[in-house]
């Protein structure tokens, strides 16, 4: 029996446009702590790591900029709890999926290949927000930011995602959208699919990519390769 292909997703910014939403969360927990309100396009360039860190390099950059005092490790975990808190009640409210993708992940479940999500976004939120979004039931296993004891960009993230879905490292492409997914799927040796506009201060051109696209349209023809 030949082997499955198995397709591993990074979350926000790859398979949904969560920006909107992440940024809501955001800015109403640093408007609740004294601290400014940021654009669309920052929250990009924040996003992608977790919450916290999401959280931590924002207050960083306001402090930098306007000379305010840093906030507690202590603080700090409290921000993080409401953000989540209120991200978890608002997480679909202007979050879309991206071009292509229900054609795509229908065409990869016809071709009966495995697929999981890799994000560093927390599990629940995750399964959460697959759910109400409606693709969750197309994927075999979701492997949140906290499901194991590491998280993107170690690649332990991606391998022991592939072992319990039972695919082989061999047969596994990586699809996302920054440097962390990049240097998980490279320090894995997995051929590695990047996402144009992605959740990344770096230009597309600075993140080391097997393939560029710039949504789902036509990504079957490179998938193609690997069946």
């Amino acid at each position: 029996m030949t082997q499955k292909l198995t397709i591993l997703f990074d979350l926000d910014g790859t398979l949904v446009n969560t920006a909107p939403d992440l940024m809501r969360a955001h800015n109403y927990v640093m408007k609740k702590y004294g601290y400014d309100e940021r654009e669309l396009t920052d929250i990009k360039k924040l996003a992608g790591r977790g919450s916290k860190v999401m959280l931590t390099k924002s207050m960083n950059e306001i402090a930098e900029l306007s000379g305010k005092v840093k906030k507690t490790d202590d603080v700090l975990e409290e921000m993080t709890k409401e953000f989540i808190d209120f991200y978890s009640k608002n997480i679909v409210k202007e979050s879309t999926l991206k071009n292509g993708l229900l054609d795509f992940l229908s065409w990869c479940k016809k071709k009966s290949i495995l697929m999981g999500v890799c994000t560093n976004k927390q599990e629940h939120l995750s399964i959460d927000l697959l759910k109400k979004i409606k693709i969750y039931n197309f994927f075999d296993y979701v492997a949140g930011g906290n499901t194991f004891d590491y998280n993107k960009p170690n690649p332990k993230h991606l391998t022991d995602t592939i072992e319990i879905l039972g695919g082989d490292i061999s047969k596994t492409l990586m699809v996302g959208d920054s440097e962390t997914d990049s240097n998980a799927s490279k320090a894995a040796n997995i051929p590695f699919v990047l996402i144009e506009d992605g959740y990344t201060e770096k230009k597309t051109n600075e993140i080391n990519h097997d393939y560029l696209i710039k949504d789902f349209v036509g990504l079957e023809k490179i998938v193609e390769k690997y069946l």
